[in-house]
């Protein structure tokens, strides 16, 4: 292969794994491949959003927004969701639930004419078969239950031990009442293994700390 072919077969690599993507940037809450999140859509441009997804392939990116400004800078991950249910009312208004499908990088923000902001960005692939050590499970576990019993949560402990290690420590960072700079660290983390590990931290910063301070920021 010439030189010219090999600049093609890179340039032809670069578009498979980029994407333009259409997003909701909404801050405090993040998704997780696998995971479900209902969101209920009542903003004019939003609204827009979901029916240009349900028209296409029914995918709305999610990304948090560094400041609860509007067009405020984005933060550098986020995740594509799958519209799998919808119910939309007679003013307008839609009620989705989105299923996460790939964590996403940010390459750069799109001009657009659309109401809705769109970016082009690359997906991230996700490490195969993650599992925690028997060790980092009871740890996490642990800590788990006296952060529920510190913020007056009541949690089925039985239903939780059915979880994998994935389903477990994604779910509870997407849940988790933290700041949006922590659950930001959280959704950056390139494996299970070190979300884990935040997760331990800022619940044992968090449930030793003041309750009515009501936030916690990961460093």
């Amino acid at each position: 292969m010439g030189i010219g072919g090999a600049t093609q077969a890179v340039a032809d690599l670069v578009r498979v794994s980029t994407k333009r993507l259409s997003i909701f940037p909404l801050p405090g809450v993040i998704l997780f491949p696998g995971l479900q999140l209902p969101l209920h859509i009542f903003e004019p441009r939003y609204r827009e959003l979901v029916g240009s997804a349900l028209a296409k392939d029914r995918r709305i990116a999610m990304i948090q927004p560094q400041e609860s400004v509007e067009g405020a800078p984005l933060f550098s991950v986020g995740c594509v969701g799958k519209i799998e249910d919808v119910e939309a009312s007679d003013d307008g208004r839609y009620n989705i639930v989105l299923t996460g499908e790939s964590r996403f990088r940010l390459i750069r923000e799109l001009e657009v004419t659309t109401p809705f902001r769109q970016i082009e960005a690359e997906l991230i692939a996700e490490p195969l078969q993650e599992v925690l050590s028997l060790g980092e499970r009871a740890s996490f576990e642990r800590e788990a239950r006296r952060f529920a019993d510190a913020q007056g949560y009541a949690i089925d402990w039985d239903s939780v031990a059915q979880l994998d290690d994935v389903s477990l420590i994604n779910g509870v960072s997407q849940i988790a009442p933290f700041d949006a700079a922590a659950k930001q660290g959280l959704l950056e983390a390139p494996d299970i293994k070190e979300r884990c590990e935040m997760l331990v931290q800022l619940m044992e910063f968090y449930g030793h700390g003041d309750p009515d301070e009501g936030r916690v920021t990961l460093h």
